[in-house]
């Protein structure tokens, strides 16, 4: 969101007016006598002078305040998923969408980070430097209060971590959840948001996260996932509730038991029939 009145915002965006041009950039009015930097290659074509620009705002290596029409993956007081890039003696390097990477120190890694993988990470901005950086213990940048979160929620889910139970993830940027593993049943690209659902809180705060709907809605939506299937492939589909679970999951992506759950419901509502070799759609007459 573009903050369009003072003070300035380091790590965020503001809207800014223009008010020098020299053969390199433009200066840019950062209020309190402070003119900054947008370079000649970050400037809209056509820009003139007391024209406002909507850019954000960062410091370059040598710790001057800069300007840039270009779009980081995140701002300062977010969290996001990022790639590292390079490590030096101090700290590794993520790709953030800048020219300049963000730098998280060593003492804010919570294991040794590799260039090529990505992590979550918060980014915030360095008290006693003034610099923006980002941390990979994130647990200590959750908000202290947060939104109720109920058993059986619709939620917004940002996978970031595969464990030996599943995934982790952080969730509705406030909280952070597993999705075990033998409970998904589809491709999960960490770093992406997703929806999924509060399947359990348990005794230690601790979340359990499923990414189908609980209850009645889930098989609905595994009987519809069925009768799809079924209609794709002429009608019929070599699977009963005799098949492995493995084999179900890999080519329908949902457990065996949902599987048979849905196709009793649809043999019930007299939709398929159910034989040997698998099951049939029952044509209408």
């Amino acid at each position: 969101m573009i903050n369009d009145v003072a003070p300035l915002q380091l790590g965020k965006y503001n809207r800014l007016q223009v008010i020098k041009e020299l053969d390199f950039g433009l200066y840019l009015d950062g209020f309190e006598g402070e003119e900054i930097l947008i370079p000649r290659v970050y400037v809209p074509e056509g820009t003139e002078i007391g024209q406002f620009l909507d850019v954000f705002i960062y410091r370059d290596s040598e710790d001057r305040l800069i300007a840039t029409t270009l779009k980081p993956f995140a701002t300062v007081g977010e969290f996001a998923y990022l790639k590292v890039k390079d490590v030096s003696k101090l700290g590794v390097f993520l790709d953030w969408g800048l020219m300049k990477d963000l730098f998280v120190p060593f003492g804010e890694q919570l294991s040794k980070m590799a260039v090529g993988r990505s992590y979550l990470v918060y980014i915030y901005i360095d008290e006693e430097t003034q610099r923006i950086v980002a941390s990979a213990k994130i647990d200590k940048f959750l908000p202290e209060v947060t939104q109720a979160l109920n058993e059986r929620d619709e939620v917004e889910l940002l996978p970031y971590e595969y464990t030996d139970l599943g995934i982790k993830a952080l969730i509705n940027k406030c909280k952070i959840g597993v999705i075990y593993k033998n409970e998904v049943f589809r491709d999960v690209n960490l770093g992406e948001f997703t929806i999924g659902y509060i399947k359990k809180i348990r005794d230690d705060s601790k979340i359990d996260l499923t990414l189908e709907k609980i209850g009645f809605d889930r098989i609905d939506n595994v009987k519809q996932s069925i009768l799809s299937s079924l209609y794709a492939q002429k009608g019929f589909l070599p699977y009963n509730d005799k098949t492995d679970a493995e084999v179900i999951y890999s080519n329908l992506q949902m457990s065996k038991k949902d599987f048979k759950k849905a196709i009793g419901g649809l043999y019930k509502d007299k939709k398929i029939s159910i034989k040997e070799d698998g099951i049939y759609i029952v044509q209408s007459e």
